[in-house]
């Protein structure tokens, strides 16, 4: 399974971009699936609900499920973040897995800058940022060693990820 991360400062627009690129690439053929890292507490069931009730008495693993879906909610309980590569233990193998965050996590990342975030640059310190997508590409160009892509160029930023992961390849080698 390659795994590529979607790194960048609050409000560059991963979310939006990570979206796109889901739809662009599912539609391709390959399979896609996500992890996202939150800053913060986070819940994904509603207060009230069997599942949150389950949660809220000291269930260490609460599992949803239905005809439509399952979730597993796991939780630390005081216990440390588990590193992204734990994390992906436990996802079903796919073409390419996306990660949003995770930005000091080893693994091939394409940074999202906007000029008007006033942030700097994370491409020049981290090595293992492939590319970067801006909305002002031309400006950021020379301050970096990596290709330097339109953020607005969605066609040319899901060609980039499908070559970087070697996708087609591994397409061909499992049909």
């Amino acid at each position: 399974m390659v795994v590529f991360g979607l790194a960048g400062w609050s409000g560059s627009g991963k979310t939006t971009l990570l979206v796109e690129l889901v739809g662009r690439i599912s539609a391709l053929g390959y399979t896609v699936s996500t992890v996202k890292h939150a800053h913060h507490a986070f819940d994904v069931d509603t207060p009230g609900k069997d599942s949150h009730r389950h949660r809220l008495a000291g269930a260490q693993e609460v599992m949803v499920s239905s005809g439509n879906r399952w979730a597993l909610m796991h939780e630390l309980r005081g216990a440390p973040e588990p590193a992204l590569a734990d994390l992906v233990a436990h996802m079903t193998p796919v073409d390419l897995l996306l990660v949003e965050g995770f930005k000091n996590h080893a693994h091939d990342k394409l940074e999202i800058w906007r000029a008007a975030n006033g942030q700097p640059l994370r491409a020049p310190e981290d090595p293992d940022i492939v590319a970067v997508a801006s909305d002002t590409p031309d400006a950021v160009a020379p301050q970096v060693g990596v290709p330097v892509l339109d953020l607005n160029d969605i066609d040319t930023l899901v060609a980039f990820i499908v070559g970087h992961c070697r996708l087609a390849a591994t397409r061909r080698a499992s049909a």
